[in-house]
């Protein structure tokens, strides 16, 4: 039984912890095991740990003997029935944890078969196989690569070099979360400002002195809280000025911070927490960017839209996303630290379910901004090949040998087939050399004349964190092991604990200083934060390391290269323990002050310890590993000072000049993207008609003279040819229909049947009347009608004739003039026009038709013909008949569920109906297996879950609505959508952003909304937010007076 002492003395500290809660407490300290890990009070509770040392620790044997030796020993005593049950709870506990463990194993291998199978049926389309030689190159083109020091250029890549001096780019780059200023940055704060922050800052300002670019703007969110600095509430903060001989307008160059407000102004908000803003965040950038590209054309008239638009981390990829969709330019992202990444590692340690990790860290959400970012990026950039083998490859979105096939492709000119992913860029992260001095490359002069601790002396002129920092040492002379970081279990700091206290060489030859941030009280810190610095506190304790360890409360980012040159001063040793680390900045930067390194052998180290030559990479699980690496570099002095000479002579590898030269050319490389229309005039300035004007009576008169142009083409009816020039009512309707359809190269017809009436089908892109006079921008404000009003059979219901008559005539009939009616649908063109006729309302009566789940937009006022830009602008990556053929192939969970609804296609939109009560795949489920055959494409469930549209990437509803706002500037803030209840799948897109939503009452009888996501998934709640001023709830239904009263609430009356 002895080999149970370790259980039985966890068993009785969970006794003793639970006898010291507050009186009045019921419940013992075991039963407070599913509450998590904070107690009443919201301090550490001790309990917590106990218990996972007790259930990670020993296996069910373990549990058993203690359990019979209890039961052996019971006796009246309450502590012993207490202690019987809660060895009882736990072995429960433990069972649980092997539970998932199984589970996630099994997870793991069905994903593994589905990747696997829609690897082999991507393959099998492409049935055009490689040469020899081809098939040679593309499979080595990783391993040769991964043999050079540092990341190579491609070969059909050219670097970025003094020749394009006199380009002007216009770059965005995204960090959206934590707390971002450019000078004193509160690195450490919490766990959203770290490394990432400083990060972005250092790379605005070393792009923006990067000739060739002109503007670099740091978009953020912005922050008036009362307990963060008012720095963060500024809406703009130079970082950079432009340069001295710039030839443009040098009052709008250089590098800024952007900060868009999102979400409550109030109200700091932490990462897990943002994604209901992300639509807000968005609207508000595409306001930004637009004016900001329209400033930078200046009186040429052609906007500078951005080169690329750069999301870093998940959320700001997400954005990316959106804005670069809207925008129709290049999408950049990096992933820094990747969702699926910490799902594994987290599932791995069996503490927690999937379900309680999704609850905690909304990480299914995050995951989703990743692969939503991989569908529309057209470069990810990575800081090592490992990041791109062993952490994208687990994502549905990218897989390492269909990208390598897909690319060998593209280089012979073959077709993809519809299928694409994103170019991976490895560049290493770029550090910035400014505050390294000449005085650092010389460790010549002894410590000991640098600093004096005798108390009787008087100080000396030395930087106050190095005092700071030698107090804690009986003996500073000695070389000094530096490890810095944040707070975070995964950097991993206990194991370098562990492993300094264990080796008495290392012990008695080095110092060690643990830089973690900055604390006052560690009781009131988050529970992981805290937790982790009692366990430095107690491992120290335990290893008797008084007068060996620093651990100094506070320090500044000033302070940081004061740090290493203290430790280089000493001829110490930098050290990165880290489980996982993605980037290794801080092994940059150490390498920077000649400081030898040990570092991780899992993530960004590998490349960087390559390049540099200048260190040892060891297994962070292995504590006796890390040891013998630190005493052989810090024991060692000839390799100590080989180390430190090789990290000097390579560490310009590493520079911010390097990083954007390399960063530049693989952005060329990018798919010179830009939007394909401009701006309406309007937009750019001119002004706007008289408010006293009722525009619909300004439009009679270009209505009317629809009809006089001039026709000039060959009606072919039957054998008969007829041309027609001058007054085209002379000729048959039908014939004049079907010849502009033919002139505007499609086959299908419009009917006519008299007057202005069209029935169902598809209409001419080309019969359009341009008006110059007008655009929506015109308009005072717009209300557009996105409500799904169709019975269980996906027919339109009577709601949808009261709804638009209700909502015209809540607009006032004094002010009707100026506000404009916009109609947003799944349904088809036709469906539409037909749809509104039965309602006894003109198409005319809308300035914009949003139909195909945003497929196809078109303008009453200018015919009835599509925007046949916005179709150019959302059939980008679009696969057509490729994905055609694979979703009716995946769509089908059994036999003919799914067919083809021929009416409802389009050019950009493919339409199924869904047989009634078949079986069908969620949309995540259907997108999910899409990706993994390397297929990008949106999915939405209309007319009650009887119909899926299948449309282009960038194509939607929400989406629509904000390539409306920049090609004709239409005020978002003052547009109003309204919705039901529930109804398609995109319902809960069109909910958030910068403009108003009003949820009519009982408009919708039935949604499709069953059929958006399964229960692993994320949660309404991360799409929405769960309280915003702009969306509100009609009363009691969809009535007149209900309407006028919402519009009220939203400030729209």
């Amino acid at each position: 039984m002895a080999g149970n002492e370790w259980i039985n003395g966890y068993l009785e500290a969970i006794l003793d912890v639970g006898a010291k809660l507050e009186e009045g407490s019921k419940n013992s300290a075991w039963a407070k095991l599913d509450e998590g890990s904070k107690n009443s009070k919201g301090f550490i509770d001790p309990t917590k740990y106990f218990v996972g040392q007790v259930v990670t620790g020993f296996d069910e044997t373990d549990f058993h003997k203690t359990w019979i030796k209890v039961i052996a020993t019971r006796n009246t005593r309450e502590r012993n029935n207490r202690l019987e049950n809660m060895c009882w709870r736990i072995w429960h506990l433990a069972r649980k944890k092997k539970k998932i463990e199984w589970d996630d194993a099994r997870r793991l291998a069905k994903r593994y078969l589905k990747r696997e199978q829609g690897r082999k049926d991507a393959a099998a389309d492409m049935s055009e196989d490689l040469s020899e030689g081809e098939k040679e190159k593309g499979e080595s083109s990783l391993s040769d690569a991964s043999k050079e020091n540092i990341a190579r250029i491609n070969s059909d890549l050219q670097m970025w070099s003094e020749e394009n001096k006199d380009k002007r780019l216009y770059i965005v780059l995204i960090s959206l979360h934590g707390l971002v200023r450019g000078e004193n940055m509160e690195l450490g704060r919490d766990s959203d400002t770290g490394g990432q922050v400083k990060y972005v800052v250092e790379l605005a300002r070393a792009l923006a002195a990067t000739r060739g670019v002109y503007r670099v703007d740091l978009l953020t969110r912005q922050i008036s809280s009362p307990d963060l600095d008012w720095s963060y509430s500024e809406p703009t903060e130079m970082l950079t000025c432009p340069p001295s001989d710039d030839n443009g307008d040098g009052e709008s160059g250089g590098a800024y911070i952007v900060r868009i407000p999102s979400g409550p102004r109030d109200k700091y908000i932490h990462k897990e927490s943002l994604w209901p803003h992300i639509p807000e965040f968005v609207d508000g950038a595409l306001v930004h960017i637009t004016n900001m590209a329209k400033a930078l054309g200046g009186s040429t008239g052609d906007p500078m839209w951005p080169y690329v638009i750069h999301g870093h981390y998940a959320d700001a990829c997400e954005c990316a996303a959106m804005l670069a969709g809207a925008l129709g330019v290049p999408m950049v992202m990096t992933g820094h630290s990747l969702g699926r990444n910490k799902l594994e590692q987290l599932l791995k340690q069996g503490r927690l379910s999937k379900e309680d990790i999704n609850r905690s860290y909304h990480i299914m959400r995050r995951v989703e901004g990743e692969e939503l970012g991989l569908d529309a990026a057209e470069m990810v950039v990575t800081s090592t090949r490992q990041e791109v083998e062993e952490q994208w490859g687990l994502y549905d979105g990218f897989d390492v040998k269909l990208e390598r096939k897909l690319r060998a492709r593209s280089r012979r000119g073959v077709s993809c087939l519809g299928r694409y992913m994103p170019r991976m860029a490895v560049i290493p992260p770029g550090m910035d050399f400014s505050h390294v001095t000449s005085q650092d490359m010389d460790t010549d002069t002894d410590i000991a004349s640098l600093i004096s601790f005798d108390r009787n002396q008087a100080k000396r002129d030395i930087p106050p964190i190095w005092a700071e920092v030698m107090r804690f040492f009986t003996n500073p002379h000695k070389p000094m092991i530096l490890a810095l970081s944040r707070p975070d279990p995964k950097k991993n700091v206990t194991t370098l604990l562990k492993a300094f206290g264990e080796c008495r060489p290392l012990r008695e030859l080095a110092n060690l200083t643990l830089i973690l941030g900055n604390r006052d009280d560690i009781e009131t810190m988050p529970i992981s934060t805290a937790s982790l610095l009692t366990t430095v506190l107690k491992l120290i304790d335990k290893y008797d390391l008084y007068g060996q360890v620093a651990y100094p409360k506070h320090h500044r980012q000033a302070d940081v290269p004061e740090i290493y040159r203290l430790a280089a001063k000493t001829k110490g040793v930098f050290i990165n323990p880290a489980l996982v680390e993605p980037f290794g900045l801080t092994v940059i930067e150490a390498s920077a002050y000649g400081l030898p390194v040990v570092a991780t052998k899992n993530g960004g180290p590998v490349d960087i310890l390559k390049a540099l030559n200048n260190g040892l990479l060891v297994d962070p699980h292995d504590d006796m590993a890390i040891a013998d690496a630190l005493l052989k570099l810090v024991a060692d002095k000839a390799l100590w000072t080989e180390c430190r000479k090789n990290g000097r002579k390579n560490i310009h590898r590493f520079s911010w000049p390097e990083h954007c030269k390399n960063y530049l050319s693989h952005a060329a490389h990018c798919c010179n993207r830009r939007p394909s229309w401009r701006p309406a005039p309007h937009a750019t300035g001119r002004p706007a008609l008289p408010e006293n004007e009722p525009l619909t009576d300004s439009l009679r008169d270009i209505l009317d003279l629809s009809i006089r142009f001039s026709v000039d083409v060959k009606l072919n009816c039957g054998t008969d040819s007829v041309r027609l020039s001058g007054d085209p009512t002379a000729a048959n309707p039908q014939q004049l229909l079907d010849a502009m359809y033919k002139a505007a190269g499609t086959t299908e017809s419009l009917l006519y049947n008299g007057g202005n009436a069209f029935q169902r089908g598809s209409v001419p892109r080309s019969l359009t009347i341009v008006n110059s006079r007008w655009n929506l921008n015109d308009r005072k404000r717009h209300f557009v009608i996105a409500v799904d009003c169709f019975d269980e059979f996906g027919k339109f219901t009577k709601n949808l004739s009261d709804i638009i008559q209700n909502v015209m005539a809540a607009a006032g009939s004094d002010d009707r003039g100026r506000t404009g009616f916009l109609f947003s649908t799944g349904c088809s063109l036709g469906e539409v026009i037909e749809a509104l006729r039965s309602c006894h309302v003109e198409p005319g009566e809308f300035d914009g038709l949003i139909c195909g789940s945003g497929s196809v937009v078109c303008y009453p006022w200018k015919g009835i013909g599509d925007d046949m830009e916005y179709g150019a602008h959302v059939g980008y990556r679009w696969p057509g008949e490729n994905a055609r053929t694979a979703v009716e192939r995946l769509a089908a969970v059994e036999g003919d569920d799914v067919a083809d609804d021929v009416e409802a296609c389009g050019s950009h939109c493919y339409a199924y109906a869904v047989k009634d009560g078949g079986k069908v795949p969620r949309v995540d489920d259907l997108r999910q297996r899409l990706r993994m055959r390397a297929l990008r494409c949106n999915l939405v469930y209309t007319r009650a879950g009887t119909r899926l549209n299948v449309v282009p990437l960038f194509a939607s509803r929400d989406m629509a609505l904000r390539y409306l706002s920049i090609r004709w500037g239409m005020d978002l803030s003052k547009t109003v959508v309204f919705v039901g209840e529930k109804g398609d799948t995109d319902y809960e897109s069109l909910l958030p952003g910068l403009h108003k939503t009003i949820i009519l009452k009982d408009a919708v009888e039935h949604g499709s909304e069953k059929l958006v996501r399964g229960s692993g998934s994320y949660q309404r709640e991360d799409v929405v937010p769960c309280e915003s001023p702009n969306i509100v709830s009609t009363e009691l239904g969809y009535a007149t007076h209900d309407i006028s009263i919402a519009l009220d609430k939203v400030g729209h009356m």
